[in-house]
């Protein structure tokens, strides 16, 4: 078995739109409607929790930003930023969640994208990113 060099922003940035790639949060969908791309929109359907959101950037490889809206955010829009940049032989990738409300559950939303940061580079690293 062969070693695979760290994936560039370019493959990073679409992995983490593919629904059928491990460890981003859209592969855990119960149930997902997915349209990347500016104005298009997304469902996603976790452990009976519904969540919407409409895409409103999309500068690939650099940079996706969305807005987000569940029963934790009080049904207000808050917006989710991701950046992608090269850092030496690896990519960094940035998640930034705004306009949380300060309650029990927006502040949740940090463990439940840190579980998907953790996730993602180890199962997108396994070689999962070649398997679409």
């Amino acid at each position: 078995m062969t070693e695979q060099s760290p994936p560039p922003p370019d493959e990073v940035f679409d992995g983490w739109l593919n629904p059928k790639i491990p460890g981003n949060p859209w592969n855990m969908a119960e149930k997902l409607l997915l349209n990347p791309k500016v104005d298009g929109f997304f469902y996603w359907l976790i452990q009976g929790n519904s969540h919407y959101g409409r895409f409103t950037e999309m500068e690939r490889p650099s940079r996706i930003q969305h807005t987000w809206m569940s029963r934790s955010t009080l049904g207000e829009e808050t917006t989710v930023t991701l950046t992608f940049k090269k850092q030496g032989g690896d990519t960094l990738m940035t998640l930034v969640h705004s306009d949380l409300p300060d309650t029990d559950g927006g502040r949740g939303h940090e463990k439940g994208w840190t579980h998907f940061l953790n996730i993602f580079p180890e199962q997108f690293g396994n070689g999962s990113r070649r398997e679409q």
